[in-house]
């Protein structure tokens, strides 16, 4: 079965989390990605070696790449990458602010040699503003968003625990690529894109923006907790497991009184009137919560949930995710031998191909050199 994007050539000077991302699910779709690595390669390798050498968040993110390593301060090697972005149909390049201009590939230029090009430019703080210059890191955005202000208990800040601004990022860098591509199919010509993690995380943070501009006031970090929504957290159940539930809605909240609780009479009480008036009453609500949970082992209460169709999760840990009865894996070989990782998210009707190889470093440079050659 062909892929969507077979005979699509992507050129991606990349490094670390946001491009990767972005140019290995052009691969899973079938684009030919050509990975541009220093001599030293991707330092993204050297992140960690916990997966039989490997690292962790290389093998997630560098399926079905050829590795091609260059030095882009050597004329030479410069001459060869321009060779291969004459024919290229994407340009993904995510290097210190200003490298890639530095070096000769300013991607309106790139595009003046070869206007069917769409190039893809992903920094930390965007191409203008006084922030431009900077060097950023996911945890670094994390901070600057105020993402880090409304994460974690309300003794301190936290840090979102996975590349969260690099993965937004990627994922927009991803769909935009797939919009240029279709725009090509109009006009003929391609186009230039730029995203930037501090905007990816900023268009992510809109709802507590919103209430900053509009009350005066950011949701507060409440822990395993919702900031505006009431009930919506963790709570522990005689046993001491904790069990997640969420209501969305006052018709959750009345089947929620009347089948978890055993209490109807709370359903339209003044101080839970409403979501805002629960949220307002907080301290008042848990308590009630936390008297009927207490006496109930976590089976009887998932019993109650079930019965009530009142939505409900468990607190796990990774390694229990690692055996979740839910979780889809694929597997792929890296130089060090097979790996299972998480499958792709999306699945379609028709037949799922299987997922590329994780190139050794500068395993295609050879061949590579050879093809554009005589370009």
């Amino acid at each position: 079965m062909a892929l969507p994007l077979e005979g699509l050539l992507v050129v991606a000077m990349e490094q670390a989390v946001a491009a990767p991302f972005c140019s290995s699910r052009l691969a899973d779709a079938g684009a030919r990605v050509i990975k541009v690595e220093r001599p030293e390669g991707d330092f993204a390798r050297s992140y960690d070696h916990v997966v039989d050498g490997e690292s962790a968040y290389f093998v997630w993110l560098n399926r079905g790449k050829e590795s091609i390593c260059l030095n882009i301060k050597d004329s030479r090697d410069c001459e060869l990458l321009a060779k291969i972005l004459k024919t290229a149909d994407v340009f993904i390049q995510n290097l210190a602010p200003g490298a890639a201009r530095r070096a000769g590939f300013d991607s309106a230029q790139l595009r003046l040699s070869n206007p069917a090009l769409i190039t893809v430019d992903i920094s930390g703080y965007g191409e203008a503003g006084p922030y431009r210059d900077m060097k950023a890191y996911d945890l670094l955005v994390q901070c600057e968003t105020g993402l880090a202000s409304i994460t974690g208990a309300p003794e301190q800040p936290g840090r979102v625990g996975v590349s969260l601004c690099d993965i937004a990022c990627g994922m927009y860098a991803h769909a935009a690529v797939l919009q240029a591509l279709l725009e090509r199919q109009q006009t003929g010509r391609g186009q230039g894109l730029s995203v930037s993690l501090f905007d990816a995380l900023a268009d992510w943070m809109t709802v507590p923006l919103l209430h900053q501009d509009y009350t005066g006031e950011a949701p507060k970090r409440v822990g395993l907790n919702h900031p505006t929504i009431a009930p919506y957290g963790a709570y522990a159940c005689g046993s001491g497991d904790q069990v997640v539930i969420s209501i969305q809605n006052d018709r959750e909240w009345q089947s929620f009184c009347e089948g978890v609780l055993k209490r109807p009479e709370l359903f339209d009480s003044a101080p839970y009137a409403s979501n805002p008036e629960r949220c307002k009453n907080r301290k008042l609500l848990d308590a009630d919560i936390n008297y009927v949970f207490s006496r109930l082992d976590r089976d009887e209460l998932i019993s109650r949930f079930q019965a009530s169709n009142i939505a409900f999760g468990s607190v796990n840990t990774v390694a229990e995710l690692s055996n979740h009865a839910q979780l889809r894996r694929a597997s792929i070989a890296t130089p060090s031998g097979e790996v299972n990782i998480v499958a792709p998210p999306v699945i379609f009707a028709g037949e799922n191909p299987g997922l590329g190889s994780v190139p050794a470093l500068g395993a295609h440079t050879a061949s590579v050199r050879n093809e554009f050659h005589n370009e």
